[in-house]
């Protein structure tokens, strides 16, 4: 399913405006023309230039926009990233939407370039998780990738994910397995398969009955997770998870594992400081 960013934009600003921006219909005159600046007040990554764009242009498409940086790019306070004329009243009225959204993903970028720079030495990718914001998902995983990470599953729909809960409420690892294939039989329907394990108990079930392209090694420290990636031995992909952070996540990639997902790319980021100003 793709993301309908249109249907976005009009609930977001349907959202906002409703019957109308009235302080800037009584405060600005209709033919009232300007130019506004996007300001960095914070140095980070950039992210949510091309959201910018859709929505100025959805929303009143006599809008003119000068980009002057580019989604990805390591900006510092102070620089402009770009400018839009025309009507003041549709740049104030679309002013707010613009900075939330491109504040949060900037943020997000920022902090995943972050952990995708503490592991570029390694083979290691940094993935995200669905620790998002309901209905702001695909903005902060694009963001995700904005800022060099990759995104796992986008939600439940396309990719099986058995973890603790599956396999204790199937009764055991090989019992959740079983019955995934047997699901997947029956609906004619082809999905990656990964397993979360939480001790090397559950590992070693997981490699006795294979048929499964990833394993999750939860919690494992690194000292264990070099363990188990020798007995893992090439033959599923491997990812680490449970409370990694920015100090410990290179550890984690000089393991060998393929993947290090971290919940706080999306979870607990900090807004960038971003603000719009109108210049004459």
């Amino acid at each position: 399913m793709g993301f309908d960013l249109t249907s976005f934009i009009k609930q977001a600003l349907e959202e906002d405006i409703r019957e109308g921006d009235h302080t800037s219909l009584a405060t600005i005159a209709e033919d009232e023309w300007g130019t506004a600046v996007l300001k960095v007040k914070d140095d980070g990554v950039l992210a949510g230039i091309e959201v910018a764009k859709a929505i100025f242009n959805h929303f009143d498409p006599s809008l003119h926009f000068d980009q002057i940086l580019k989604d990805g790019d390591h900006i510092k306070k102070g620089q402009e990233a770009f400018k839009v004329s025309g009507k003041i009243r549709s740049i104030l009225s679309t002013e707010r939407l613009v900075l939330n959204l491109m504040q949060r993903m900037s943020g997000v970028a920022t902090t995943t370039a972050k952990y995708a720079q503490a592991i570029a030495h390694t083979k290691a990718k940094v993935l995200d998780t669905r620790k998002t914001t309901p209905l702001l998902r695909w903005f902060e995983k694009e963001a995700v990738k904005i800022g060099g990470g990759v995104n796992h599953r986008f939600g439940l729909y396309d990719m099986i994910l058995i973890k603790d809960n599956h396999v204790d409420g199937a009764g055991s690892i090989a019992a959740a397995l079983n019955r995934t294939h047997d699901y997947l039989t029956f609906i004619n329907l082809d999905l990656r398969i990964e397993l979360e394990v939480r001790n090397f108990e559950e590992l070693q079930q997981a490699l006795d009955h294979g048929s499964l392209d990833r394993i999750m090694l939860d919690n494992f420290s690194p000292a264990d997770t070099k363990k188990a990636v020798e007995l893992i031995a090439g033959r599923f992909e491997i990812e680490s998870s449970g409370g990694i952070t920015l100090e410990t996540i290179t550890a984690y990639a000089e393991t060998g594992v393929d993947f290090v997902s971290v919940g706080a790319l999306t979870h607990s980021v900090k807004s960038l400081d971003l603000s719009l100003k109108v210049i004459k």
